[in-house]
């Protein structure tokens, strides 16, 4: 049980990013414990104060109390430092310290795609998450579906890749071993049973507040090679999913809908404003992913910084040396709403801008 790695997630005041930092300075979670105050203020650059913190062992004692309740549950815990923890997903600045499984750690070393879209699926969301993943299966029958074990369009693909004998992984926003929804937790089990696994970066000591949606679609698109946006009005999860993705160099997919859908109006945004590649079948996915020779020669994306598209850039334009708000950049750029919405949330995770109290917002470049 990775103990120390455990701790750190439990030690006031050390934030994610930081954490990743003190790993990539020290290569451990041992090595960080055994440091001294200087070396921990002078090497990683950390508050004193949170040097001592750590130096006094702080988190050991949340941690031990975590660990004892994962065995108790049979829940594996893995450090990013293990050889089990997802490759792609150490590639991001913002990587969690351990992940929380149960079931099978051998499918997160698999090539995967995630399927994503709205809770509120429709018809032919329902039809087209089964005819992608059964046209997808027949090109990379080794491939792992990821998704968030949601209502709607998650669910519908879990279900999709159990049906046509593809590994499936959920990513949730709760503490294991309970599942949320609670309907969902005989299709969580299926997943297991067939070879699958549920995992989440959350420990049984989590405050839960509804906050840790977004921290999840994070993981799940840096997990995963590519992600492909299935249906998804034009605001919602799975628009920062994509965005994510779209930040750490994943290949991003939408299926387009008829202009007047409002289930569509995401994916369509996407693929006119060139975040997206529109696909139409599994195979389509294989081919964009370039997995239709096999998945034998897979490697890990490398992250280029990404060039801002011209609607973006005119966006940028706009903004005065002090803060901007929603409306006024609205009223000036004269975009509508969701178009508003996903040039500010890529720019947000670009690093371009960043948001304000007051749905206010600041450039960064």
């Amino acid at each position: 049980m990775p103990i120390k790695d455990i701790a750190l997630t439990f030690v006031p005041r050390l934030g994610t990013r930081a954490i990743v930092h003190l790993l990539r300075c020290f290569g451990s979670a041992e090595a960080i414990y055994a440091a001294s105050v200087q070396d921990l203020s002078a090497q990683a650059e950390l508050r004193e104060d949170v040097a001592r913190s750590i130096v006094a062992g702080a988190g050991m004692r949340e941690a031990e109390r975590e660990a004892t309740y994962c065995q108790r549950h049979g829940i594996e815990v893995i450090a990013s430092t293990d050889s089990k923890y997802p490759t792609l997903l150490r590639d991001i600045d913002d990587y969690p310290a351990v992940i929380y499984l149960r079931g099978y750690a051998e499918a997160l070393q698999r090539p995967s795609v995630a399927f994503v879209g709205t809770r509120k699926i429709s018809s032919y969301g329902q039809r087209m998450c089964n005819e992608l993943v059964q046209g997808f299966v027949e090109v990379a029958p080794d491939a792992v579906v990821v998704s968030g074990l949601a209502y709607g369009v998650d669910s519908a693909c879990h279900r999709a890749a159990l049906q046509h004998g593809l590994t499936t992984v959920g990513v949730i926003a709760n503490p294991l071993p309970q599942i949320t929804p609670a309907a969902h937790q005989h299709l969580a089990e299926d997943m297991i049973a067939r070879g699958g696994a549920v995992i989440t970066e959350l420990s049984s000591q989590t405050k839960q507040n509804g906050r840790y949606y977004i921290s999840r679609n994070r993981i799940i698109a840096a997990m995963t090679a590519g992600t492909v946006v299935v249906e998804s009005p034009e605001s919602g999860g799975s628009l920062s999913t994509a965005a994510f993705a779209d930040g750490y160099n994943r290949t991003v997919m939408a299926l387009p809908g008829r202009a007047t859908d409002l289930n569509s109006r995401g994916c369509n945004l996407l693929i006119r404003n060139r975040k997206a590649q529109a696909i139409l079948s599994g195979e389509d996915i294989a081919r964009e992913m370039m997995w239709e020779m096999g998945l034998d020669s897979v490697e890990a994306p490398k992250r280029t910084p990404q060039p801002l598209t011209d609607d973006e850039a005119r966006l940028i334009a706009l903004f005065d040396d002090a803060p901007m708000t929603f409306d006024s950049l609205l009223m000036r750029s004269g975009l509508d709403i969701g178009e508003l919405s996903l040039h500010l949330m890529t720019l947000e995770l670009s690093g371009a801008i960043r948001q304000l109290p007051g749905k206010q917002y600041e450039k960064l470049i």
